[in-house]
């Protein structure tokens, strides 16, 4: 297995929230899902989920669970840092990424370029 800290950071509010989701879904083998796909107003968009890993998957550790990404997705998340924001006025699960050049307003979508 990876350490988390080469690939992405999870603050500990993220993890929290991260380990309490997990529990809700009540799926043995499930992790955070961290990737990146085409779309939203800046070119790519991140995508979160829980899932079961898949093959080819890098897998890291954090806290008591895990973390799958794709070969295609680690390329531009590398050195991203995933945080949470809760409250009145959170906004859920926030992605700081050294990697991107412009970002959205909504902090969703990003570029390279």
């Amino acid at each position: 297995m990876t350490t988390a800290t080469q690939f992405v950071t999870i603050t500990p509010l993220a993890a929290e929230e991260v380990k309490k989701l997990i529990a809700a879904e009540d799926k043995p083998g499930i992790g955070l899902r961290l990737g990146v796909k085409g779309g939203g107003c800046s070119g790519l968009s991140y995508d979160l989920g829980f899932t079961p890993q898949e093959a080819g998957d890098t897998v890291i550790e954090n806290e008591g669970f895990k973390v799958f990404m794709d070969a295609k997705s680690l390329i531009y998340l590398k050195g991203m840092q995933l945080d949470y924001q809760g409250g009145l006025q959170g906004k859920g699960f926030v992605f700081v990424n050294p990697n991107a050049k412009s970002v959205c307003g909504c902090g969703e979508s990003f570029s390279l370029t």
